[in-house]
């Protein structure tokens, strides 16, 4: 079984079936749910998914959390070698990978994940495989 980190912006697609990810998203992670992966979201990424949430009530917020709970998915806490790792990430990368952005990277390299799956197609070459999930394409 291996690890896949997931991004905000696929929990979001998944979340809103206006987003143009929507569809994409649910079969990429359709798809790695039948193989048994386990599947984690960075608590940034956690954050930032709650942050429209938060903005309607404490009933979307409860949504979230079961949708996370039924995948299920575990939010990975940030650590002190995350955060130095997203750090050089950041350095290294300047404003083509954000802090946001490095923080789920950097995750995603101290787990040793296999994939990090998400909706961003900006990032730079970066230190781990990623799957960039696009409208209707599928990983």
């Amino acid at each position: 079984m291996a690890l896949i980190i997931l991004d905000a912006g696929i929990i979001i697609a998944i979340l809103d079936s206006s987003d143009a990810h929507h569809a994409a998203a649910r079969e990429a992670l359709s798809l790695f749910r039948s193989r048994g992966e386990e599947l984690a979201i960075p608590a940034s990424a956690y954050a930032e998914v709650l942050v429209g949430p938060f903005r309607q009530g404490a009933t979307a917020v409860a949504k979230v959390d079961e949708f996370l709970a039924a995948l299920p998915a575990r939010v990975e806490p940030a650590t002190r070698e995350i955060a130095a790792t997203a750090a050089r990430l950041r350095a290294q990368h300047g404003t083509k990978l954000r802090l946001p952005d490095a923080l789920v990277v950097a995750t995603a390299v101290e787990l040793g994940a296999a994939i990090l799956l998400t909706t961003d197609a900006g990032w730079p070459s970066l230190p781990i495989h990623v799957t960039v999930v696009a409208g209707s394409a599928i990983p």
